[in-house]
């Protein structure tokens, strides 16, 4: 309930003015008091009615309340008053105007407690509304006290309840919305600008524009007392891609240009290389020709079963008390010859006393190596790239392999000062020791063979073996490498396209300039599929050689220390015959030292063994076409290889140091020549030939002896030249063997049957 206030002082008379006003301050007095009684009481019991918690149903209505104090009205009765207060004595204006002054503060001292009451949001603008009211409404009486607006308080708690249900609402919503932080966005992306942005911001935009002004002042003249030298204007193109390559005048007059003819570059370098190589070879022969001492030397080493012979210059400084472990011979390139170096049985230089030589020579050149190779370990095998001379491969002690490429510049590699000469050794290229340990070999290696194919054989070479054509960019092939435990791994070679001389740091085995690397392909092991039942009382078996089929390089063949050799592909297929035996039974503790393919494409091979056994395979059967025991009188054959320019010819070696030359249109049943090497022993034996050159075709022993010299024998013209129909003859003579022996098999069957 709301209690509207309402206090007015009239004045009646003038007489009775003293008392009306004092009663006017009494009664005033008393409705003070009561108001600040109410007002106090309303506060109390609204405090107790609305606790605390129930702030929010509590509905203010401050806003509502106008206070009044009626100076409108005053203002308007001032007229009057003036003229009674002319009237009226002096002590009853003062009196009077004390009491208007006790009411005025009365009434101030009324709104400061209503206002109090009902602080909230809005009162200064519910009080102008509340004065604009009461100025514009005539008929209101000029009254002092507090009024209730219920209309603009029925509105205003309409939109607080609204407002409320709205809060209430957005609350609840608020905790079953969930923020999505899983993407975000640029808004805004400003790169940095640069030095000339900058300055065309911050100058380009006031009239100002940039010029280039030349002001002609390098062009001063001078008097000197010399005379004027006389010029002339030419011109040039390189390389010159017509025949106008030069000219010679200011006014570019075409007749005084020079004419050069086109040059086929690649072509003369190749040209000029052979012509350098045909002019080496004659110049040693030469310098043969005019040392009596080298010529007596090369003709007291010539032996029975030679025309001629030569020696290879092993009185080097660095060769010096060095013997010849290995000799192996180009396939491809028949001049060439690799010899590897033990170490020195005296100390002689530092660097190279506790380092393995390799060197390539050329035979036709043999006062000294093409190159000269180091490696750290002891090399047991070694083989050239199939293709071409400029590439050999080796294998270590240690069971790693290196490869050195012999178009290096020598600048790269050790500089080593001997005799007053300059001598360079090259170290590898690149080695798998102690970066490829998850494939690499774990025994020593004891063969290593390249993956030949058929192209390679189409291709045509000029005579040096390290001319420019072999500069064959992406160059990829085949390697394969066989250790004694019968891990037979296979290598990429890659070239690669360009030379880093400062070293790669993912090829950690590729020397700094180097561009041969190689990449581990495949690895077959050999000793589950070799090993046997009956061979478990000779325990682990292991692999000593192995070759690849030359008309089919998938197919390989494997020589073990049981004496019999292992069939098998690349790709694990499945083949047959798997093994090849010898003619004895059972298996015997005879190691197969040496094997070798037919290079006129025949599927035949040959077998060498420690007992001095020789056989003779067919690729379609298990047992040999013939076997020859007692040729070697039971010395071990340490190297045999197929004559490469007659089709029936081979030649062998053995320990005792003698060499056999077998003729099977000759001779099946053994040896037609034989030729002991005495006094210094035979160590190491390779074959050399031409087959293409019908009429100066070739057949060469390249022999390491004991003490470390090398000689090459040309053998005699019968033994070199094929005969006439000679492949057609040895065909005939293999199947007649390979009649033979089937026969001998199927009466040996037959024998078992009835004795069974």
């Amino acid at each position: 309930m709301y209690f509207h206030t309402h206090m007015a002082v009239r004045e009646h008379s003038h007489d009775d003015g003293s008392s009306v006003w004092k009663m006017a301050q009494r009664q005033g007095s008393e409705e003070s008091v009561e108001v600040e009684k109410e007002d106090s009481d309303v506060e109390n019991a609204g405090a107790e009615e609305y606790p605390a918690g129930a702030e929010d149903d509590f509905v203010d209505y401050e806003d509502d309340f106008e206070v009044c104090d009626g100076d409108d009205d005053d203002s308007n009765n001032e007229p009057d008053s003036q003229e009674k207060s002319e009237e009226l004595l002096p002590a009853q204006k003062r009196e009077i105007q004390e009491i208007q002054r006790a009411i005025n503060a009365e009434n101030e001292r009324i709104g400061e407690l209503s206002s109090k009451l009902f602080l909230k949001t809005g009162r200064m603008e519910s009080e102008k509304e509340s004065w604009a009211d009461a100025n514009n409404s005539p008929s209101r009486a000029p009254v002092c006290g507090i009024f209730v607006d219920f209309a603009t308080a029925s509105h205003r708690q309409k939109s607080r309840s609204q407002a409320l249900k709205q809060k209430t609402r957005s609350a609840k919503l608020l905790r079953l919305i969930d923020l999505d932080f899983s993407f975000t966005f640029s808004l805004l992306d400003l790169p940095p600008i640069n030095e000339y942005d900058m300055y065309i911001r911050n100058f380009g935009k006031k009239n100002t524009k940039q010029a280039y002004v030349q002001y002609n002042e390098d062009n001063v003249e001078r008097e000197i007392q010399t005379e004027d030298i006389e010029t002339r204007e030419v011109w040039t193109q390189h390389p010159g891609e017509s025949s106008l390559v030069s000219g010679g005048s200011e006014e570019r007059v075409v007749s005084d240009a020079t004419v050069v003819p086109k040059i086929n570059t690649p072509r003369l370098s190749s040209f000029l290389r052979a012509a350098c190589q045909v002019v080496a070879v004659l110049l040693e022969e030469d310098r043969l020709a005019a040392e009596p001492s080298w010529s007596l030397r090369a003709e007291d080493s010539t032996l029975c079963i030679s025309d001629s012979s030569s020696q290879l210059n092993t009185s080097l400084p660095f060769l010096q008390n060095r013997k010849v472990s290995c000799l192996h011979a180009s396939r491809v390139q028949r001049q060439m010859v690799v010899s590897i170096h033990d170490l020195p049985e005296k100390a002689f230089a530092p660097l190279l006393d506790s380092k393995h030589l390799l060197c390539v020579w050329d035979i036709w050149q043999p006062s000294g190596p093409q190159k000269v190779l180091i490696c750290e370990s002891k090399v047991t095998c070694c083989c050239f790239s199939p293709f071409k001379a400029f590439l050999l491969f080796a294998g270590t002690v240690h069971g790693s392999v290196v490869t050195w490429d012999l178009r290096e510049n020598s600048r790269i590699h050790h500089y080593i000062r001997l005799s007053d000469c300059f001598w360079t050794f090259r170290t590898p290229t690149f080695s798998t020791d102690g970066i490829l340990t998850s494939v690499n070999h774990r025994s020593p290696l004891q063969a290593i063979e390249p993956v030949a194919t058929s192209v390679y054989k189409k291709q045509s070479f000029v005579l040096s073996p390290f001319s420019a054509k072999e500069e064959m960019s992406g160059l990829s092939f085949h390697i394969a490498s066989l250790d004694e435990s019968g891990v037979l791994n296979v290598w990429v070679v890659v070239e690669l396209p360009k030379a880093d001389i400062a070293g790669s740091m993912s090829d950690l085995g590729l020397i700094p300039g180097g561009r041969i690397k190689l990449v581990h392909s495949a690895v077959i092991y050999l000793g589950d599929s070799i090993s046997r039942k009956d061979s478990e009382f000779w325990g682990d078996t292991q692999t000593l050689s192995f070759k690849f089929l030359p008309s089919d390089p998938n197919h390989f063949i494997v020589g073990t220390d049981l004496g019999i050799i292992s069939h098998g592909t690349r790709q694990d297929l499945r083949v047959s015959p798997k093994l090849f035996k010898p003619q004895q039974r059972g298996v015997r503790p005879v190691k197969v030292n040496v094997i070798d393919f037919s290079p006129f494409g025949e599927p035949i091979f040959l077998a060498g063994c420690a007992d001095g056994s020789i056989r003779l395979h067919q690729l379609m059967s298990e047992w040999p076409l013939a076997q020859w025991d007692g040729s070697t009188e039971g010395h071990a054959v340490t190297s045999l290889q197929w004559s490469p320019t007659r089709p029936a010819v081979f030649l062998v070696q053995d320990d005792a140091s003698r060499v056999y030359i077998w003729d099977l249109l000759e001779s099946d049943l053994g040896p037609v020549a034989k030729q002991p090497i005495s006094p210094d022993r035979l160590v190491a034996m390779t074959v050399m030939g031409e087959p293409e050159k019908a009429g100066s075709s070739f057949l060469a022993l390249v022999l390491a002896r004991a003490s470390g010299a090398i000689d090459v024998q040309y053998l005699k013209r019968q033994w070199t030249t094929p005969e006439a129909d000679e492949q057609s003859r040895l065909r005939l003579l293999l199947q007649e063997a390979l009649w033979e022996e089937g026969c001998s098999r199927s009466d040996e069957h037959c024998q078992k049957s009835v004795f069974t």
